[in-house]
């Protein structure tokens, strides 16, 4: 096996020289430079998303959609942001049913749709198959770098939303891995192919995981040796106290993360937190100064130090696919019926009609 993973290694080498790639090489150089800063790798935790994989054949009775891959691949449905197994069951329960809302207006293949919405209302499902496509909720462990100054910020070769720095307004969200395979094969340069030959082994250790969470990270190591990476994503996180702890969801950009720092510090952080007036001041002081820095990644209010924090994903690969949850991953709720009653031609029926 590891003569294997040292000819992957060989080969990813013999690319990159081969392609002659100016950026790939920056990229390599700044891995390897992160690598010495940052060389400690923390684990977060699960997260979880959906993919699917395309079953059927061409036959349109199918259903116009193939959500899934080429030759029976599994690709990103929906990013693997969610804390929780029943949320990314939530997100495929909703998905299902808007595609039987707005996406037909065939009676036979809204009622395959809505019979599959049936089950996710009832039943702790994990994968569910309708009309030519298997869907599944699959498992992410999320990692955070860390060297001598703490958690490791954004590189400069990580990729930034375009033009739109934008600091207030809507902006879409766009998450690079959906529409992805999962494709642990893929060659995503050096320093990325030797990361996934470390985590081929890796299982959940120490005293802070209990007994049966170590178990079903040691079978899934089995069960599912393959790795592949995802996107890298990004957050923010608090030092204080000499700790440090999240204060914002994953986002896909580093300016997504700046954006959520800087409207924790100047909105939503002071009515969640109860500020009084000078704290309030204070803090907008500093939000004002961060958002006038354009792309810093740091911002410091009295002892506590908040900064854009770099995120890794792994997701493990078996003979079936990607992984699904765990028996032993948290999942606080169960399932639940979402949306309105819908008939086969596409009448919704609330609860208070």
């Amino acid at each position: 096996m590891a003569d294997d993973w040292k000819r992957r290694i060989d080969r990813l080498h013999e690319n990159l020289v081969r392609r002659d790639d100016p950026a790939a090489w920056v990229t390599e150089a700044d891995a390897v430079e992160s690598s010495y800063r940052y060389p400690d790798l923390l684990v977060r935790g699960p997260v979880f998303g959906l993919a699917a994989q395309h079953t059927g054949g061409r036959d349109p009775a199918l259903g116009p959609w193939r959500d899934g891959g080429d030759d029976g691949a599994w690709r990103v449905l929906k990013p693997l942001i969610s804390g929780s197994p029943q949320e990314a069951r939530d997100n495929l329960n909703s998905f299902l049913w808007f595609r039987a809302k707005d996406d037909t207006d065939d009676p036979r293949l809204r009622r395959r749709l809505l019979d599959a919405v049936t089950v996710l209302e009832n039943e702790r499902a994990d994968e569910i198959e309708v009309l030519g496509c298997r869907y599944r909720v699959v498992r992410a462990d999320e990692f955070a770098r860390r060297g001598d100054d703490g958690l490791e910020p954004p590189r400069p070769t990580d990729p930034e939303p375009g033009n739109d720095y934008s600091w207030d307004g809507d902006r879409d969200r766009v998450w690079p891995e959906v529409g992805l395979d999962i494709d642990p094969d893929r060659e995503d340069g050096l320093m990325a192919g030797a990361m996934k030959l470390g985590l081929r082994s890796f299982s959940y250790s120490g005293p802070l995981f209990p007994d049966h969470v170590r178990r079903d990270s040691e079978l899934a190591a089995e069960r599912y040796p393959d790795i592949a990476l995802l996107p890298v994503g990004f957050s923010v996180v608090e030092l204080a106290d000499g700790r440090w702890t999240t204060r914002g969801i994953l986002l896909p950009s580093p300016h997504d993360a700046r954006r959520s720092l800087f409207d924790g510090m100047n909105e939503f952080w002071p009515m969640l937190y109860e500020f009084d007036e000078e704290e309030r001041a204070e803090y907008a002081r500093v939000a004002e100064d961060f958002k006038a820095a354009g792309r810093a990644d740091e911002a410091r209010v009295g002892d506590s130090l908040y900064r854009v924090c770099r995120i890794e994903r792994a997701l493990r690969c078996g003979p079936d696919g990607p992984e699904p949850p765990r028996p032993s991953d948290p999942d606080g709720w169960g399932p639940m019926k979402l949306h309105p009653t819908m008939d086969d031609d596409g009448t919704l029926h609330y609860d208070d009609e």
